[in-house]
């Protein structure tokens, strides 16, 4: 069987190609943009967001590369736990008993958005939100 290795095209299919090719790339990087700058608005706008709803935790820095704080508002169980979930659903993380002020290494994390749940004694959830990790 022969392999064809030169094949010419005109220059009317050639410009086709290039446009296909620039509209292709071109709707990637509108959605990286979209999404990046969705979860960066998202983070802005959390603190205008926990005054307003009494929110209990403050969640910092988002996004956040190598840690990530979540300290409480205001008084808080010390029974609550707080679990992370990566965006396919997978628990991924969890503090138990945690304190006024919580550090999380985000080293064993990879790149991503993750969902975190606050979750009383009895496993309702008290509050919820999403943070990304970029490395």
């Amino acid at each position: 069987m022969r392999i064809l290795t030169n094949i010419t095209l005109s220059i009317k299919t050639q410009k086709k190609l290039a446009e296909i090719i620039t509209f292709m790339v071109l709707k990637k990087l509108l959605i990286i943009l979209l999404l990046t700058a969705g979860v960066y608005l998202s983070g802005a706008a959390q603190d205008r967001f926990n005054a307003l709803s009494g929110a209990q935790l403050k969640y910092y820095p988002n996004p956040a590369s190598s840690f990530i704080n979540f300290d409480f508002q205001r008084s808080f169980n010390n029974n609550a736990t707080l679990q992370i979930y990566n965006f396919l659903g997978k628990k991924v993380y969890e503090i138990k008993n945690m304190h006024f002020r919580n550090y999380l290494n985000l080293e064993e994390f990879y790149r991503g958005v993750y969902i975190f749940q606050l979750r009383d004694k009895n496993g309702q959830i008290l509050e919820s939100g999403k943070f990304q990790v970029v490395k």
